[in-house]
């Protein structure tokens, strides 16, 4: 499995970004099977719809928040479930750069057993059992 961050999902719905061939790339690896899925958290979810409103406008973040809920290779990850744990990683994280939706994607990750997270945010490098994708 690997985790899905905003930066990423962002990339990848918005031809303008400057890491949407890279975010391309990866989902075609990730449709290709090459994590057996992906994890979308309720927060991560929340930001795409956010940022693409702002970016792209009500039409497309619509769409996008559509495909990504009935995509087969995702599962929505509610940010209920992890709360607790999540607010532990946020307030026992060494370097102080993680907000509180990174940490629950880092939450998530060692909760299901993978180091795989899709992100362009350089936050994630150097934290212990991630692997940042690209």
């Amino acid at each position: 499995m690997i985790v899905l961050d905003s930066s990423f999902l962002i990339a990848f719905h918005n031809s303008r970004d400057i890491h949407h061939d890279r975010a391309s790339g990866v989902m075609e690896r990730l449709v290709d099977g090459e994590w057996q899925g992906a994890l979308l958290l309720e927060y991560v979810f929340l930001e795409v719809m956010t940022v693409l409103l702002a970016r792209r406008g009500l039409a497309t973040a619509t769409a996008v928040g559509e495909a990504l809920l009935q995509a087969r290779e995702v599962e929505f990850v509610p940010g209920s479930e992890l709360f607790v744990d999540t607010f532990h990683t946020f307030r026992t994280q060494r370097s102080r750069a993680l907000s509180f939706t990174d940490a629950a994607i880092v939450t998530v990750a060692r909760q299901r057993g993978t180091q795989y997270v899709a992100t362009f945010d350089t936050d994630f490098r150097n934290l212990e059992g991630i692997e940042v994708v690209p």
